[in-house]
C-alpha cells in the first residue's frame, strides 16, 4: 500500500478537499482556508458554498472531482448513508477519484463498522482512511477547539497533525472504527448532561429561582460541565439555533443503544440512560423540532411539565 504523500503537510503544498459544509463543516473548512490551505469543496446546494468561495475555496460538482484534485479529503455529512454515498459510489465517489497515497478523513459521526469497511476499501486502492469525528459544537469548530477522536493507522494520524492542530486537539483512539466508537460514547455522555441540565433548569424555574443565578451558583461545583458552559445560557435565552441538530442525537445515541438492543452478546453493556435520552430526542423530532439545536431538549421536559 502507498504511504501518504511523502511531503509533510503545509499550506501552499497540501491540497485539501472538503465535502459537507453545514454549520460544523463550514466552520472547520474556513479555519483551514484562514491557515493558508487551498481547498476544493462540493455542496449538494451550491448556494451554501458562497461564503467559503468568498474566502478562496474552489467549488466543483462531484465528490469524485474533489478527490481528483486533493491529497486529503475531509467529509462532514449527516448520516452513515451519506458517508457511504460520497465515499464509495463507484462512479462519483471519493475513492473512485482519489490518487494512490491519498487520505480520506471522515469527521461525520458515523458507524464504526462502516469506518472499518471504508478503511479496507481505501487500503485496497493504495489509499488511507481515518475516522475522526469531533466534539465541541459550533463554537469549538469556529474557535479551533474541537476534541477530535481518530481511528486508523497511527502513522497517518500523525502525518495529518498539522491539519488537526488548526481544528483542535486530536487523540488517537486505535484501529479503524475506534474514532467512531469514541464519538458514540461521547454522545451518550453529552445526552445525559443535556438531560440533567434541562431538568435542573426546569426544577429551578418551578422552585422560583433565578435561572442565571442558579447556573452561576452551580457551575464551579460538581454539576458544572462543558455542556453547561456551551448550552446553559442558550437554554435560558431560548436560543435553539443548531450547532448540532437534535435529530442527529437520535442517530448518534441510537448507534450505541440499537447495537445493545440487537445483540445477544453478554459483553455488550446495558445503557438505560442512553435509551431514555434517545427516546427524548426522538420526542423532539416527533414534535417537529428535529432541526433545532440539541440544547432544545429542555422543551421536551417543559412539555412534560405542562409548559
Amino acid at each position: 500500500m502507498e504511504t501518504p504523500y511523502p511531503e509533510s503537510i503545509s499550506p501552499g503544498k497540501t491540497r485539501i478537499g472538503w465535502i459537507g459544509i453545514g454549520v460544523m463543516g463550514a466552520a472547520m473548512a474556513s479555519r483551514l482556508l484562514s491557515a493558508g490551505y487551498f481547498i476544493t469543496i462540493y455542496a449538494r446546494s451550491p448556494s451554501k458554498a458562497l461564503p467559503l468561495q468568498s474566502e478562496g475555496a474552489q467549488l466543483v460538482d462531484s465528490p469524485y472531482k474533489v478527490a481528483k484534485c486533493s491529497d486529503v479529503v475531509f467529509t462532514m455529512v449527516g448520516h452513515p448513508s451519506d458517508v457511504r454515498s460520497v465515499v464509495l459510489d463507484t462512479n462519483h465517489g471519493i475513492l473512485a477519484g482519489l490518487n494512490p497515497g491519498g487520505v480520506i478523513v471522515d469527521s461525520t459521526t458515523s458507524s464504526p463498522a462502516q469506518a472499518r469497511e471504508i478503511f479496507q476499501a481505501a487500503k485496497a486502492k493504495g489509499c488511507h482512511s481515518i475516522d475522526s469525528p469531533v466534539s465541541g459544537g459550533d463554537i469549538g469548530a469556529r474557535d479551533g477547539k474541537l476534541a477530535i477522536f481518530a481511528g486508523g493507522d497511527q502513522v497517518v494520524v500523525n502525518w495529518l497533525s498539522p491539519l488537526y492542530e488548526v481544528l483542535g486537539k486530536v487523540t488517537y483512539m486505535g484501529q479503524a472504527g475506534c474514532g467512531q466508537s469514541c464519538k458514540i460514547a461521547n454522545q451518550i455522555v453529552v445526552g445525559a448532561n443535556l438531560l440533567g441540565l434541562s431538568e435542573g433548569l426546569v426544577f429551578a424555574d418551578k422552585a422560583g429561582l433565578d435561572a442565571r443565578k442558579f447556573l452561576d451558583a452551580v457551575r464551579t461545583g460538581a454539576a458544572g460541565s462543558m455542556v453547561m458552559e456551551l448550552f446553559g445560557g442558550r437554554m435560558i435565552d431560548r436560543d435553539f439555533k443548531a450547532g448540532g441538530f437534535a435529530e442527529y442525537m437520535v442517530k448518534d445515541m441510537g448507534m450505541g443503544v440499537d447495537v445493545v438492543e440487537e445483540s445477544e452478546d453478554e459483553r455488550v453493556p446495558v445503557l438505560p440512560g442512553a435509551a431514555l435520552g434517545k427516546q427524548l430526542f426522538a420526542g423532539m423530532v416527533a414534535n417537529g423540532d428535529g432541526n433545532l439545536g440539541t440544547q432544545a431538549l429542555i422543551t421536551v421536559i417543559e412539555r412534560l411539565n405542562g409548559k
